[in-house]
């Protein structure tokens, strides 16, 4: 999860350079839980022999040797698009603006293109597995709407129910927010993360606050120490603390955590083998990627903390394949009925959120339109998009390192529009589904 995570901006047909997103922190977001003294050993620095400035993220590691290809119906032009995406993902690796970077195509169900460059692993060197898992930061949110949006078609309540009849009295304004605001960011609800504990780079988040356990009405009521941002429905501004409030709406419903409503209703059908919405473990499942601060004595390792920091707003972790398949079910309405899916898709009246539905942002590209996530939480950084018909889906994951700056913002941002569009140029507005092959 991110302070306020946006999609990247996409040039359209009409630009003639690509404008890059704005940076910003990868926390001063979710933060923490359950401390080990075992783990403080990961605050050391990552590899002794990794100078204090870039390490080198992309050195031996290979860019397209475990790469999965497109099958028998595969075109020149095709392998063309396949080779431009491995060597953008080179692009995120090789100046050393992130350690190791990850990316998938889905078509029509089918998994035509992955691959993984860079390192795992600073100290040995492992190259980066395409199948790896990380944690997708807010692109949880899509996962969490989708839940709540399920109990609304099953009429168990309304987008437009206030807040105070399902949790009376839990945050200011409660009684004037609705669901549909909480999913949307329109209710002012002060963001929890803009207190100093969760600041990633403070030393005493990393010497031992990252371990902390934090309950959901602990993340609201840190959030009710700062003053509602507008009155609800009067403004946009992105905020973690909605959806710790959807996660607790959930609970309230169901009598179940939110993580087990949404592995029972989301992850075990599809059969998402590699996704799960931890509670408390700071620990990632099978191959992954280590995530690193950059810090002044060089590379801190930041990828274990209690993703409890995060909870509903960002706590899940996942592959690329696994989030390409939740979009296409998504996206393909197999998990909602047309009327939640429009209303998913509905964005709001102001400012940043015009491109902003309940938990999907909308991405316009040189290719047509996409809708999906950004997620972003110490060490990671994670992108989730899908055109409109649930035809063609990418996702991508980057460990970024040393990257405030417009060069690697610049580089993701190729990194998706590569993906998704190739490398022909297309007119604005063009239906992805019906590009030639």
């Amino acid at each position: 999860m991110t302070a306020a995570p946006t999609l990247p901006t996409v040039p359209t047909a009409t630009r003639t350079a690509p404008a890059t997103a704005r940076n910003r922190p990868a926390l001063r977001t979710a933060i923490a839980a359950a401390v080990g003294a075992g783990l403080l050993a990961a605050l050391a620095p990552a590899a002794a022999a990794q100078p204090a400035g870039r390490p080198a993220a992309g050195c031996g590691a290979p860019h397209a040797g475990a790469a999965t290809r497109a099958g028998a119906g595969d075109t020149p032009e095709r392998h063309a698009d396949w080779a431009a995406a491995d060597a953008a993902l080179a692009g995120m690796t090789d100046p050393g603006y992130a350690t190791s970077a990850l990316g998938a195509v889905r078509e029509d169900g089918r998994l035509v293109w992955r691959n993984a460059t860079g390192v795992a692993e600073l100290a040995t060197g492992r190259p980066a597995d395409p199948r790896g898992s990380f944690r997708i930061g807010s692109a949880t949110k899509p996962f969490v709407a989708t839940t709540l949006l399920q109990l609304v078609g099953e009429h168990r309540l309304d987008l437009d129910d206030r807040l105070e009849c399902l949790l009376p009295g839990i945050v200011p304004n409660s009684s004037a927010i609705t669901v549909r605001q909480l999913l949307n960011h329109t209710s002012g609800v002060a963001d929890y993360t803009q207190d100093q504990a969760f600041d990633f780079r403070r030393p005493e988040w990393l010497a031992g606050g990252r371990f902390k356990h934090y309950g959901l009405q602990d993340l609201v009521d840190i959030a009710k120490r700062y003053p509602p941002a507008f009155p609800p429905g009067q403004d946009w501004q992105y905020s973690n603390t909605n959806y710790i409030l959807v996660g607790m709406v959930i609970e309230k419903l169901t009598g179940r955590g939110w993580n087990e409503e949404v592995t029972s209703r989301i992850i075990r059908p599809l059969g998402l083998t590699g996704t799960r919405m931890p509670g408390d473990s700071p620990f990632l499942p099978g191959p992954h990627a280590r995530g690193y601060y950059k810090a002044g004595t060089g590379p801190v390792d930041v990828t274990l903390f209690n993703p409890s920091m995060a909870g509903p707003s960002g706590a899940g972790v996942s592959t690329t394949a696994d989030l390409t398949t939740f979009l296409d079910a998504l996206l393909g309405g197999r998990l909602l009925r047309p009327a939640e899916l429009a209303a998913m898709q509905q964005t709001t009246d102001h400012g940043e959120g015009r491109t902003y539905g309940l938990g999907l942002q909308r991405l316009d590209t040189p290719c047509g339109s996409f809708w999906g996530h950004a997620g972003g939480i110490p060490g990671y950084s994670t992108m989730m998009l899908g055109s409109a018909d649930g035809r063609r889906e990418f996702a991508g994951s980057t460990t970024v390192y040393d990257a405030p700056d417009d060069a690697a913002n610049a580089a993701w941002n190729k990194v998706i529009t590569t993906a998704l569009c190739g490398v022909r140029p297309t007119a604005a507005g063009t239906d992805l589904a019906r590009m030639a092959p």
